[in-house]
């Protein structure tokens, strides 16, 4: 069998993982009212680290991203961002989210989005400064967005949104980056294109990145540890560790083949999960962690 690609970069070969964890998980739980999704997870995730989070449809991916924004509390456990109840941290988080639907926002500029990143937080009218204004053309060069930066984001591809999303997430100049299957409908230029600016940011500034994504193969050579996340459990490890057959088969409880076939991984054989019922009960929000309901 052949072995994972040797050009994974980590974040320690790059020189800026280390220090004290920016999200720790202890004993973390979340149930949709009977149901519990994930339970006894615990992670640390420290600066310059790529973690992917992978698993079937309905595995809680989504939910332990809004989690640590701060939009989700746990059914149990403990949760801190930046030694810091979630909720107290938003500053500090740049956020990617999945492709969604422009109706609200399709007659917005590039630039727009891209600002809001930088003052979208405060009351009041924003200063049109030439500050902030330069703050804004330098990010969507960094991002590859210039050429449409006066364009409305209803007539932009899929791909120069998420360039320009991932300009707005990196506005704040943000500790950690959470990417919620940004590479969704995306050619493969685009995902490469998406990927690129992520660890390009992680490299140079050791920004912690959790990437959720249903394929690791885009990223295969960028990650630095996998959560697998599925009905029987969880799993954290790096890829070499996690994404074998006899791992996922006592996951799932049931046999999965791992094939790896020209440095790509398949999983074949994971039974899907069923997602949470579309008007399913808050989540129980039992907290030890300190932090208000």
């Amino acid at each position: 069998m052949a072995s994972l690609p040797q050009a994974r970069r980590s974040g320690t070969e790059t020189g800026v993982a280390g220090g004290a964890p920016v999200i720790g998980l202890r004993d973390a739980a979340l149930s949709y009212g009977e149901r519990v999704v994930w339970q006894g997870l615990d992670l640390d995730v420290r600066p310059g680290e790529f973690l992917a989070v992978l698993g079937p449809n309905g595995s809680g991916k989504t939910s332990l991203v809004r989690a640590l924004l701060g939009r989700l509390q746990l059914s149990a456990g403990t949760l801190t961002v930046l030694g810091r109840p979630a909720r107290e941290a938003g500053r500090h988080i740049g956020y990617v989210p999945q492709q969604a639907d422009l109706s609200a926002h399709a007659m917005l500029r590039a630039r727009d989005l891209v600002r809001f990143g930088i003052d979208g937080h405060r009351f009041g009218p924003r200063l049109r400064t030439a500050a902030v204004r330069r703050q804004v053309d330098e990010i969507l060069e960094a991002v590859g967005a210039s050429a449409y930066a006066d364009v409305p984001l209803g007539m932009l591809s899929g791909g120069e949104r998420q360039r320009v999303r991932i300009g707005q997430a990196l506005a704040t100049d943000p500790r950690i980056l959470l990417c919620d299957e940004p590479l969704l409908s995306l050619d493969l230029n685009h995902q490469r294109a998406v990927t690129e600016l992520v660890d390009a940011r992680r490299r140079s500034h050791g920004t912690a990145v959790v990437f959720v994504t249903h394929e690791i193969n885009p990223v295969l050579g960028l990650v630095d540890r996998v959560l697998y996340l599925a009905r029987g459990g969880h799993r954290t490890g790096t890829p070499e560790e996690v994404l074998t057959s006899e791992s996922l088969s006592r996951l799932y409880g049931t046999h999965v083949d791992v094939v790896r076939v020209r440095d790509r991984v398949v999983v074949v054989g994971a039974p899907d999960e069923p997602a949470p019922p579309p008007h399913h009960p808050a989540p129980q929000t039992h907290r030890t962690d300190g932090a208000r309901p």
